[in-house]
């Protein structure tokens, strides 16, 4: 398991965040279904497992459809909102990963998921109740990917275009790296 930072991780900046609200799994393929209609995943058999093998355009029509079903304003969180809530929020403890620092006790991984995705909330939480940040399927954000400045910055969006959009958490495929909390 790996402890240093790696070179996208870097600067370290303050950062201030107004509240918001996320979500206490990753999306169901369950949830997803029932917005939907299809599930396109390639891991079936339980509809517990995170949707998986969609676009970040998907996503945004699925939350268009979410909101328009439910009257609520959801959205993808921001990058520094996804970290904020992996590491734990003001309740953080440091953890190197999201809810601890023993990577196989909050995650599914390269190394202990057998390649495929595992039903939500069968890892340990973070601090603040949430799942599967670190592992199981990527999570897409909000915002374009970019380098980030040493300054510090309130409600940070981003780049205002960019080539990929950011990604965060790790997966099923990976080494404990990419499932850092940062």
């Amino acid at each position: 398991e790996q402890t240093e930072a790696q070179c996208d991780e870097k600067p370290a900046h303050s950062v201030t965040l107004s509240d918001y609200y996320i979500g206490e799994t990753e999306v169901t393929q369950e949830l997803w279904e029932a917005v939907m209609g299809t599930n396109p995943s390639r891991f079936t058999g339980n509809a517990q497992r995170p949707v998986e093998q969609v676009s970040w355009y998907k996503c945004k029509t699925f939350i268009s459809e979410l909101n328009g079903l439910t009257g609520e304003n959801f959205r993808l969180p921001t990058e520094a909102q996804w970290e904020f809530a992996a590491r734990g929020g003001n309740k953080s403890r440091g953890y190197l990963y999201s809810g601890g620092n023993s990577l196989g006790d909050v995650a599914w991984y390269g190394e202990n998921s057998g390649n495929k995705t595992h039903a939500v909330k069968t890892k340990s939480p973070n601090e603040l109740g949430l799942y599967d940040m670190s592992g199981n399927v990527w999570e897409w954000c909000q915002d374009w990917c970019g380098d980030y400045s040493s300054a510090a910055v309130t409600n940070p969006i981003g780049p205002e275009s960019g080539d990929f959009r950011a990604i965060r958490g790790g997966e099923v495929r990976y080494d404990a790296s990419s499932c850092r909390a940062t």
